[in-house]
């Protein structure tokens, strides 16, 4: 079971990794990148694979399950701001910088709170 939790944090290290780069990377430009876009689709599927497999292995704390819900919550906003810009771009229209922004950085504060937030 170590070896497939393993797996799963290293898709959702990448992910965050896809989002928070393509957004460093088109920072004078704001966009939202397809591997943004796929960044948060593995982002929120590996997320929610990892609570349950930590649910499996014995159970969460209270303020572990607090964190977590935050995470979710930022994530599902990462998500929603991701297909917006990625549906503005397939209309052929220009993203926002705000909501290209929004996208890369509440995945920056989703990624600060899950390595600085200890309980």
């Amino acid at each position: 079971m170590d070896i497939v939790q393993t797996i799963f944090i290293a898709i959702h290290i990448l992910s965050m990794a896809a989002i928070v780069g393509g957004w460093f990377a088109n920072f004078k430009n704001p966009t939202v990148t397809t591997s943004q876009w796929y960044g948060a689709t593995f982002m929120i599927i590996s997320g929610l694979v990892l609570f349950g497999l930590s649910e499996m292995g014995g159970g969460v704390e209270a303020a572990e399950r607090i964190k977590l819900t935050i995470k979710l919550v930022l994530g599902i906003m990462v998500f929603i701001t991701a297909l917006l810009g990625r549906r503005k771009i397939n209309r052929g229209e220009e993203v926002s910088t705000g909501l290209a922004h929004a996208t890369g950085g509440t995945a920056l504060v989703t990624a600060l709170i899950a390595t600085l937030w200890r309980f």
